[in-house]
């Protein structure tokens, strides 16, 4: 059974109006009366539509500059009733109130405002009463009424009532709720988030997240598994520019790569990410040296992987990247003969970063229902911070380079090993349940790829060394320097060994897991 309810009058209230004559035809062909307030009523009367004004509707002027409008008891009465019970319709009755079956609202634009603004008042003032209370009483008594919240709505209402001749059905009003209700927890959510980072509340009592869909996936991050990507703000500022639609796994390769960039903001940074790793990262003067360092410390897992730059792409640039496999470019720009030549690769996706700023504060891990939240990575690494414990002391270009080894270091999966000569990795050993292991393969690719740069190398581990036989491989690989933690019961045993093997050893003081 349909449960088909005849629409005979309405509210609109709209901060966005897009749209509104078409739908205003659509509704005159049915003869629904429009209630309305403030900008929508007179948007309404400028359009050459009929429509009361809500303050002549309820004999109550708006006041308070017109933060009280809509918030009337004859028109959540008239929201609230429950069409088929007798207590209801008698109160309407002996009130002089009437039934309202549809409501068309959208909120004042908070977010908006967020983006536009750093004036604490506007901003406050763009926080909507009115129109959410009035979709959440239109939502909560779907059975009897329809409630829009949004223009990409529109269409559906309109095949709606011209399907049923001005009513609408119990399906489409229940569906139509389910949008709202999300409408209004989105909505809140921004609200709530904004006030707490501007109270520097970083774990409140109850915490929210937000999102919209920016598309469905084909698959998740393997073929059986279902996905969509939900769209921050920040997210908002990368463009692409060329190349088929983003895949799962393609996101967070995308998330992990400027993740590592935001690091080297004030440098010519290069980074190669391969599921979710970084396999290559380089800061250089000129940004073709940039990549050819970047990408010469594995380039066979650097096949089919993503290139992150902090830079705009040249034409140069652009030959020397297409003579290889990626998936995804992405560079603060593109001259216009790279970005030419990038586009002969008809799948290869090329995004603009030229907007982005990487301002991430959280990082929520999710299981199941429940979560671990965390603020991100974002330790300065500062020279007077470190402590230098072996006799020979690191000089500058030393200790630039032990930081830059450090940083990507933090980027990559635990236990994690990365090896560095001249700003650039030469070995990156990632993910291991032992950090020996992870000593090995940094080595090994460092053998593979760049023997010669091995001799006079710097070398960073994310943790503790907790014996020597890590620090051993690679001292005896060639590596003259290391930057660890420090916190083993065995600092002492590590500090003789370095001071044994004239090795300069630098203890950073802070951990950096990623696991």
């Amino acid at each position: 059974m349909k449960k088909l309810i005849k629409i005979k009058k309405k509210i609109i209230s709209l901060s966005d109006k897009s749209n509104l004559k078409i739908i205003l035809k659509n509704l005159k062909k049915f003869n629904i009366k429009i209630i309305s307030s403030g900008g929508t009523y007179k948007e309404i009367k400028k359009l050459g539509f009929k429509c009361e004004e809500i303050s002549n509707y309820t004999g109550f002027k708006e006041m308070l500059d017109g933060r009280v409008k809509t918030l009337h008891p004859k028109i959540h009465a008239g929201l609230l009733s429950i069409r088929n019970n007798k207590k209801h319709i008698k109160e309407l009755k002996n009130n002089n109130f009437e039934e309202i079956d549809l409501v068309i609202v959208n909120f004042y634009p908070f977010e908006k405002s967020i983006n536009e603004t750093k004036n604490f008042k506007k901003i406050i003032e763009n926080i909507d009463i009115g129109g959410p209370t009035m979709v959440r009483a239109a939502a909560k008594n779907f059975n009897s009424v329809t409630v829009i919240s949004s223009p990409n709505q529109y269409e559906d209402l309109i095949n709606e009532l011209k399907l049923n001749k001005g009513s609408t059905s119990i399906n489409f009003r229940y569906k139509s709720a389910l949008h709202s209700f999300n409408e209004i927890a989105y909505y809140d959510s921004v609200i709530s988030n904004f006030l707490n980072h501007s109270s520097n509340l970083s774990f409140p009592e109850k915490k929210t997240f937000h999102g919209k869909l920016s598309e469905k996936l084909r698959y998740g991050e393997n073929p059986h598994q279902i996905a969509s990507f939900y769209k921050g703000s920040e997210f908002n500022s990368l463009k692409q520019l060329h190349g088929k639609k983003l895949s799962y796994n393609n996101y967070n390769d995308i998330f992990s790569s400027l993740e590592v960039l935001s690091t080297f903001q004030k440098n010519l940074g290069t980074v190669i990410v391969k599921h979710a790793n970084p396999c290559g990262v380089s800061s250089e003067k000129k940004s073709i040296i940039s990549f050819s360092h970047a990408f010469n410390c594995d380039p066979i897992s650097a096949f089919g992987g993503i290139v992150c730059c902090n830079y705009k792409i040249d034409f140069n640039l652009a030959k020397k990247i297409n003579q290889n496999f990626f998936e995804i470019i992405i560079a603060k720009g593109f001259e216009k003969r790279a970005l030419k030549i990038l586009k002969n690769k008809k799948n290869l996706r090329i995004i603009d970063s030229s907007n982005y700023k990487y301002k991430a504060i959280f990082n929520p891990v999710f299981h199941r229902d429940s979560f671990l939240l965390q603020n991100i990575d974002s330790f300065k690494i500062i020279e007077k911070d470190l402590k230098f414990v072996s006799k020979i002391k690191p000089n500058k270009y030393q200790i630039q380079n032990l930081i830059f080894a450090l940083n990507v270091c933090r980027y990559v999966k635990s236990n994690a090993i990365v090896l560095v000569k001249n700003k650039s990795t030469i070995g990156i050993g990632s993910g291991q349940p032992n950090r020996l292991d992870s000593c090995n393969i940094a080595i090994n690719k460092a053998k593979q790829f760049v023997p010669n740069e091995l001799y006079n190398s710097v070398a960073a581990s994310d943790a503790f060394f907790p014996f020597t036989d890590g620090i051993e491989k690679l001292v005896q690989s060639g590596v003259k320097a290391i930057i660890q933690p420090s916190g083993s019961i065995r600092d002492k045993e590590i500090i003789k060994f370095a001071n044994d093997t004239n090795t300069i050893l630098v203890f950073s003081k802070t951990r950096h897991f990623k696991h």
